[in-house]
């Protein structure tokens, strides 16, 4: 057999490594900023600022080292940014998207245009960072920004459904007010998962031997105790990273800003409660029962006539379970769509 030569061999090692490279991929995106409505609990409406339209914003899944370029254009009444909460911005710190220190506002019929790359994996997601205390905390401008990691670790691999919780609170007070409401003084009376509270929030459907990895963000002005019933949640991530010593809890405080990534083990078949142990996030302006609560279902469990969800109408994807097996891209979700505000009744 004839020697190989040292070039064709650098040459075939380098194809053979070509699978694992994880090449990075050039992401290009449009995203607005509406004026809608949106029902987050029964007899609760809120105006809000939704990113295409929806509370939550749409989910964006890319892999850890892709280039993405996301046009904004704001199509409400206020001006606004796009923050990358997570993202570094290593050389393009012009992209972080805070007024008045990396970019103008942008003006209402106005268009930005970030470029970055993701530069580091993880559970992140993006905000508006213009009047935060009102358009975070009480007017749902978030979305979550998932990056996959080059080289995900054993535990990760052993993940089979992802289930983004994205907590959040509201003021009755001011749910009809844009440019109000937020401010330290302010009291908040609704609390939500993903826009919605319990009975509106859906429930989580899993069966035996399944591996849940709960991503868990902290989108509004105040702590959730995220408490699940009958399982350990291993906390494995903070704020994207991964901690070099994992531990198990059953509740697990999630703070403005913050971000916990839990993994679950599915090994007690029956219907379990997953809820905010801060009591008063328990209930829609003191009725019980409400805030940011779903409930595990295993396959299998008969539903009983007495089960409160047992005529729910289910949306497999209002976790972004099922757009997270989808790949790439970004992934809007019709369930999350507000109704437009009547241009006449913007500022009322």
């Amino acid at each position: 057999m004839k020697l190989i030569k040292p070039a064709v061999r650098m040459m075939i090692f380098v194809i053979a490594l070509l699978p694992g490279l994880c090449l990075a991929e050039q992401r290009e995106f449009n995203m607005t900023i509406d004026e809608v409505t949106i029902d987050v609990a029964p007899g609760f409406t809120n105006k809000v600022f939704a990113f295409n339209g929806q509370v939550p914003g749409p989910l964006i899944h890319v892999k850890e080292g892709d280039d993405l370029t996301i046009h904004v254009t704001n199509n409400t009444a206020l001006a606004h940014t796009m923050h990358w909460h997570g993202v570094n911005q290593t050389g393009t710190w012009k992209n972080d998207g805070v007024p008045g220190v990396t970019q103008p506002q942008i003006e209402p019929g106005d268009t930005f245009t970030y470029k970055f790359k993701v530069d580091r994996p993880g559970s992140l997601w993006y905000h508006c960072h213009v009047n935060v205390w009102e358009h975070v905390a009480t007017r749902g401008m978030w979305g979550p920004l998932i990056i996959d990691p080059k080289n995900p670790s054993s535990l990760e691999k052993k993940v089979t459904k992802d289930v983004i919780m994205m907590m959040s609170t509201w003021e009755s007070t001011y749910a009809n007010a844009y440019g109000k409401g937020g401010a330290p003084q302010d009291v908040s009376d609704f609390f939500s998962v993903n826009g919605r509270s319990f009975p509106f929030t859906q429930p989580i459907r899993v069966k035996k031997g399944d591996v849940v990895r709960f991503r868990m963000i902290g989108a509004g002005d105040e702590v959730h105790e995220m408490h699940l019933h009958g399982h350990d949640q291993l906390v494995a991530f903070k704020d994207g990273y991964p901690l070099p010593v994992p531990y198990y809890d059953d509740t697990t405080p999630v703070g403005p800003g913050e971000r916990y990534d839990t993994i679950v083990d599915m090994n007690n078949p029956g219907r379990f409660i997953f809820h905010d142990h801060v009591d008063k996030h328990m209930s829609n302006n003191g009725a019980m029962l409400g805030g940011p609560l779903t409930i595990i279902e295993y396959e299998g469990i008969p539903v009983d006539s007495w089960y409160a969800w047992k005529d729910i109408a289910y949306n497999p994807d209002f976790f972004y379970s099922e757009s997270m097996k989808k790949g790439y891209g970004m992934f809007n979700n019709l369930a999350f769509q507000g109704k437009p505000v009547e241009q006449g009744r913007r500022r009322k």
